[in-house]
């Protein structure tokens, strides 16, 4: 099991299952959520738990997915897709060591430009 947090801890989670490799987004969405590019991993909906969610608020970003976040700290949590039974975690916020290591990264084209994108394998971008 791994555990997750806020900043502030009005959000903490549990993770009971696997985890995939970590995704780095560029898309703008993500950078302007963030201030930079994201990055997640992937946990089924049934192998997360939380264990407070008084500050989580979601917004939805699009048609197609909502945003997760800490309405009393701002820390960026979680994305999930619309009808999806899974959910991106920041991988940030997962407490301690993670033995995860990097997938890969999309919406490479929207790249900031104060930054080079190094490690991992390019994925094309999700369209």
């Amino acid at each position: 099991m791994k555990t997750g947090s806020c900043l502030c801890g009005a959000v903490a989670y549990e993770i009971h299952g696997p985890l995939d490799d970590v995704i780095a987004c560029h898309c703008i969405q993500c950078r302007k959520m963030t201030g930079n590019y994201w990055t997640s991993t992937h946990v089924s909906d049934v192998d997360l738990k939380f264990t407070r969610q008084d500050g989580l608020k979601w917004f939805v970003s699009s048609e197609e997915a909502k945003r997760g976040f800490c309405q009393e700290c701002g820390s960026s949590l979680f994305w999930k897709a619309n009808d999806s039974t899974t959910t991106s975690l920041c991988v940030g916020a997962i407490d301690g060591k993670t033995d995860l290591k990097l997938g890969g990264h999309i919406y490479c084209d929207s790249a900031g430009d104060y930054y080079e994108i190094t490690g991992g394998h390019y994925k094309k971008a999700i369209t």
